[in-house]
């Protein structure tokens, strides 16, 4: 966390003077990193500086650093460019991350297609933030290996913001921080959080989840980001500062010119001048809002900046005078203990699941790691996957994913969404653990079902003989007094109360060659839970006849048919 906060400068003339030098250089030159104008340049920017208190970011403190003055690619190639390690480190963005940005802009693209975000203006939000998640330092679910901090808001030398979350989020009861590897302020993540992998939790240290967030929070007010004005005042609205404005869109120039992915843990961190910020100290894991059943996942220990001289990273070892080791040796006090090893996954769900074809299960499948003496065993990968012929999937559209157990063992999956198709299919719990096998649940979708059906006409159906019944019949099914759509049904023109034989002759139907048809199968009820059947025909025979509407789940409706002989001439 040191290396972290001790590398972002703390708002004031000496930062405000670097940085407008540079974006001075940037601009003057022409290069990649320019600044876009837009209509009124600064002047418009400032004028739509929203309210102090609707900040994102509670204005914490942030990367002032600017991309280099070469252009990272040549323009357009900015998604074309999947290969690791091509191009300038500094263009280089973390495997997770930029996936958690493009999956952002994909989600928006569809829920508000008429913001028109770009992963690119997320990507430069991120590096201002917290450097790309400290590197892209986070787990296979996109969660940060440590928590990203920003300085306590207490007014000393930052804006002061009294705790709106009792410490759930940033560790402190007593004043808020900024989480996260957007820089969220408790108070906003409340309105803002987001479950973007579908583990059920609103996360700010998840980058999926923080990406989609702030894609919400840029969007909201109707701002279509392909307009400048839009754009200015959406970056200013997560950071009050025409500093931050130029910064951010000085990254967001520079990555649209060119980016390409790097390994998680790999991305480089930017470099401050200034005084270093205070440096927070560690904190455990935010509990999510909502929070997730079972217990969320035991917080990873923050791990040593590589980069900080005596931090005991991989590339500046700390050993003390004379090279001896500061590793205590097993009989010291404070060595830590064996990790546990896992020897066997559990269930601890129920057996057998079952929905309606479109409907969610109400039963998740969960799992317990517990080692040779059974007892739990934390932060296991388990792999949840969907097996078979089915179009179900998770609620976060998935049909695999990866969720790590918590103090108690146990990882739950989220829930299952029944597609259309019927049938049994296997949800399937694994973890990368030799000789540990996995274990299934078995889960099946039946057929949509109705236990009502009635009449919405009240006209006798009547016909001459050789003539069509002036009326359509049409019905409405339910199911426990709601409308039930897309329920299979059957119409058969039946012989007599008691059978359900089609009959001979009488009223039918016609097929697609205008033959006469006793039988209809195949309906489905609308989106409203109404059917309207075919038009039906009379032929030479008079009397009163029965037709039977029935639905999957047993609801029937019986309805009389009436042919009589043309008036005398």
């Amino acid at each position: 966390m040191s290396a972290l906060f001790g590398r972002r400068l703390r708002r004031g003339a000496t930062t405000t003077a670097v940085a407008a030098a540079a974006i001075a250089a940037l601009s003057a030159s022409q290069a990649p990193g320019a600044i876009p104008s837009g209509p009124g340049g600064a002047q418009a920017a400032a004028d739509a500086n929203p309210p102090a208190d609707s900040s994102a970011t509670g204005n914490s403190p942030y990367y002032t650093e600017l991309p280099p003055l070469v252009t990272p690619d040549k323009p357009g190639t900015s998604i074309d460019l999947p290969a690791l390690g091509t191009g300038p480190a500094e263009a280089g963005i973390p495997a997770s991350v930029l996936a958690a940005y493009k999956q952002a802009e994909q989600s928006l693209a569809e829920t508000k297609p008429g913001c028109n975000l770009p992963w690119q203006l997320l990507a430069a939000i991120g590096k201002v933030e917290s450097g790309q998640a400290r590197g892209g330092r986070v787990d296979a679910n996109g969660t940060t290996l440590a928590p990203i901090l920003g300085p306590v808001l207490n007014g000393n030398g930052f804006a002061n913001i009294s705790d709106t979350d009792n410490g759930a989020y940033d560790g402190d009861s007593a004043h808020d921080r900024a989480v996260g590897p957007m820089q969220f302020i408790p108070s906003t993540w409340a309105t803002w959080g987001q479950d973007a992998n579908g583990d059920g939790r609103k996360d700010p240290n998840n980058i999926y989840d923080a990406a989609l967030a702030a894609g919400e929070y840029l969007c909201h007010a109707n701002r279509d980001l392909s307009v400048d004005a839009d754009l200015r005042q959406a970056i200013l609205s997560y950071n009050h500062s025409q500093e931050y404005l130029s910064t951010v869109l000085t990254w967001f120039e520079y990555y649209n010119k060119g980016t390409h992915e790097v390994p998680d843990g790999t991305g480089v961190l930017p470099v401050g001048t200034g005084p270093a910020d205070p440096v927070p100290s560690p904190a455990p894991t935010p509990t999510p809002t909502p929070p997730p059943s079972p217990k969320p996942s035991k917080p990873s220990e923050p791990s040593p900046d590589p980069s900080t001289p005596g931090s005991g990273g991989p590339e500046s070892p700390s050993t003390p005078p004379g090279g001896g080791s500061t590793s205590p040796s097993p009989n010291e006090p404070g060595t830590p203990a064996p990790k546990p090893v896992v020897k066997r996954i559990e269930k601890t769900g129920t057996g057998t699941q079952t929905a309606v074809a479109g409907s969610q299960f109400t039963e998740r499948a969960s799992v317990r790691a517990v080692d040779s003496a059974g007892k739990p065993v934390a932060d296991v990968p388990v792999r949840f996957e969907i097996v078979g012929d089915t179009d179900a999937r998770f609620t976060s559209g998935k049909s695999a994913l990866t969720l790590t157990t918590g103090e108690d063992g146990t990882a739950t999956a989220p829930p299952v969404q029944a597609g259309e198709q019927t049938g049994e299919f296997t949800i399937r719990a694994t973890v990368d653990v030799k000789n540990v096998a996995g274990v299934e649940y078995t889960a099946s979708v039946t057929a949509r079902q109705a236990d009502g059906l009635t009449s919405t006409g009240d006209k006798e159906l009547t016909a001459e003989t050789g003539k069509e019944f002036a009326d359509q019949i049409s019905v409405k099914a339910t199911y426990k007094g709601a409308a039930a759509s897309g329920v299979a049904a059957t119409a058969t023109m039946i012989t007599s109360a008691g059978s359900s034989a089609p009959r001979a002759d009488g009223p039918y139907f016609k097929d697609a060659a205008g033959n006469p048809l006793r039988e209809l199968k195949d309906l489905k009820t609308d989106a409203n839970g109404a059917l309207q059947l075919p038009k039906i025909y009379a032929d030479d025979t008079t009397g009163t006849f029965l037709l039977r509407i029935e639905t999957e789940g047993g609801a029937t409706l019986t309805v009389e048919l009436k042919v009589t002989a043309p008036p005398a001439a």
